[in-house]
């Protein structure tokens, strides 16, 4: 990590695509904080059921008759729920009957909006992890036992199974469901730039996300194209390993943070994307490449498009001369005059700061000057 990641941020000169409905935006600050470009497209929406009457017969149900165990996986769900009760006129029914019951909560969000209704839970797992709420369920025995779980719209692969399994009676309550975006132009767009290589990293917070950004990618017809930018050129990043399942049924290989939270997932993209860019020592000079900008020794150079497109073609054979018609199909919406070569790496050579990093090739092209050898001591000449 340069010193000067203290003044532009780990993140500066790479963009980040944000999935995410729910908290897009706690998560686009997070990034922008440490210098990321954020492109920002859901890829679901999130609606909630209280005129639905699925969820309504599931409360009725379990007011009527008691279950044994009642399991809140998030706090904007059991919000949710006990909200829409309350507008059926049966909220204080709902409260008493979970007041009788073994409560579990999922993590301390979920704690918090369980004691906001005035409850107290049996027991939270100190990992927030479902896998922990099912061991523990499992250890006690749940053979003939009704089990009660709100949930939030996403599946949850397995854990209904195992209880049922184990021989107790699980009754779902859905309080959201997952539909597609109601604009769905920026998803478009998201996979446009996707598959363009637009993007350094690509992040999904939920299961359904990713299955709904590949579905829409198979939709268009262009999955091939972004399942190639994701397993080539894009870093893709999921909260945890449920989310990571639908892309790595496509053999996409993620990354995830240890814990599965928003800032834990920033910090695998702050220590991931520097590691991915090239570093060249060029002219004397350490030029760290990234998306859409140059460290040029630990300082910051925005680059535009056009340049950044010239400069990764140089950087993929540095020190050869590449010629001005292999440079101008690599130029963004590139024509057929070579003169937009010399536009463009005029940009460059100006956003750089340092013109001498690359050369003109007298009637062959340009190259990126790189040292004879990287041990050479710089005089600083």
């Amino acid at each position: 990590m340069h010193d000067d990641d203290a003044q532009h941020g780990p993140l500066a000169g790479f963009t980040v695509g944000v999935t995410a409905a729910r908290r897009a935006e706690e998560l686009g600050t997070l990034l922008t904080r440490r210098g990321a470009a954020v492109l920002h497209a859901p890829a679901l929406r999130i609606v909630p059921l209280a005129d639905d009457s699925e969820l309504l017969a599931a409360t009725k149900d379990l007011i009527g008759n008691a279950p044994d165990v009642v399991i809140a996986t998030t706090a904007i769900g059991f919000r949710g729920w006990v909200e829409a009760a309350d507008g059926w006129g049966i909220g204080d029914g709902l409260l008493d009957r979970l007041r009788g019951v073994e409560l579990l909560a999922r993590g301390p969000k979920v704690k918090g909006a369980i004691r906001a209704a005035g409850l107290t839970e049996a027991w939270s797992p100190q990992s927030e992890s479902m896998a922990e709420v099912l061991d523990r369920l499992l250890g006690e025995g749940v053979e003939g036992r009704r089990i009660a779980l709100q949930l939030h719209g996403e599946p949850l692969p397995g854990f209904v199974e195992s209880l049922r399994a184990a021989g107790a009676e699980v009754v779902g309550v859905p309080v959201y469901r997952w539909m597609p975006p109601e604009d769905i132009a920026p998803l478009d767009r998201m996979l446009d730039v996707t598959a363009a290589r637009g993007l350094d990293a690509l992040t999904f917070t939920s299961a359904p996300a990713a299955a709904s950004y590949l579905d829409r990618a198979e939709a268009r017809g262009m999955l091939p194209e972004v399942l190639s930018a994701l397993s080539h050129d894009v870093l893709t990043v999921c909260v945890g390993p449920v989310t990571a399942l639908p892309l790595q049924a496509k053999g996409i290989d993620t990354v995830q943070p240890e814990r599965f939270r928003l800032g834990p997932l920033v910090q695998v993209l702050c220590s991931q994307l520097p590691a991915r860019a090239r570093t060249l020592p060029v002219a004397g000079h350490e030029v760290e490449i990234r998306g859409h900008a140059v460290l040029v020794d630990g300082a910051l150079r925005p680059v535009p498009p056009a340049g950044m497109a010239l400069l990764h073609t140089l950087a993929r054979k540095p020190g050869w001369v590449v010629s001005r018609a292999d440079l101008l199909r690599a130029l963004p919406g590139s024509g057929t005059d070579e003169h937009a070569v010399e536009t463009a790496m005029a940009r460059l050579r100006t956003a750089l700061g340092v013109p001498r990093l690359i050369q003109t090739v007298v009637k062959r092209g340009y190259r990126l000057a790189l040292d004879p050898s990287a041990d050479t001591k710089y005089d600083g000449s």
